[in-house]
């Protein structure tokens, strides 16, 4: 690993659809082997389905479910004297994005049958309500932070 200055960051372009660049990256961790189209097809589909069973703005639900899910603090392990030590951290910005599309994703993937557009509008409108499997990852995650607070003078 380089220990001299991190690479900078590439930007995202904007989805075709929306012009909105979340949809882009949601769309980018959703893919597999490099099968962009069918992605996007997915990805639509939800957002397709979404405005049918509410008539809501699908953008608008699919960023109220980002916001819901994304964590503030995380646990890092931290040794000290032999022990180690879960020491509750805040998250960067970029990660809290990452986390929080990463546990929507793998929620929607272990939602039983249908297809993915199906699970993936499920799962978005459960974590716009502030339900489903990402919420509580996020919740688990918070409660655990939380747990440790005691050991929050190991930051580093």
């Amino acid at each position: 690993m380089a220990r001299r200055n991190r690479p900078e960051r590439r930007p995202t372009p904007p989805d075709a659809r929306y012009n909105n660049v979340q949809v882009q990256v949601l769309i980018n961790k959703l893919m597999k082997r490099g099968k962009k189209s069918t992605s996007e097809r997915v990805v639509y589909g939800a957002f397709d389905r979404i405005s049918a069973q509410t008539g809501r703005d699908p953008l608008d639900v699919f960023q109220q479910a980002v916001r819901n899910t994304t964590p503030v603090l995380e646990v890092k392990p931290r040794r000290v004297g032999g022990a180690t030590y879960q020491v509750p951290v805040e998250i960067r910005p970029d990660r809290r994005l990452a986390l929080a599309m990463r546990w929507l994703l793998n929620a929607a993937r272990t939602r039983g049958g249908r297809s993915m557009s199906e699970r993936l509008a499920s799962e978005l409108l459960d974590a716009a309500n502030n339900t489903g499997a990402a919420i509580k990852r996020r919740d688990d995650t918070h409660r655990m932070a939380e747990a440790n607070r005691a050991f929050v003078h190991y930051r580093w």
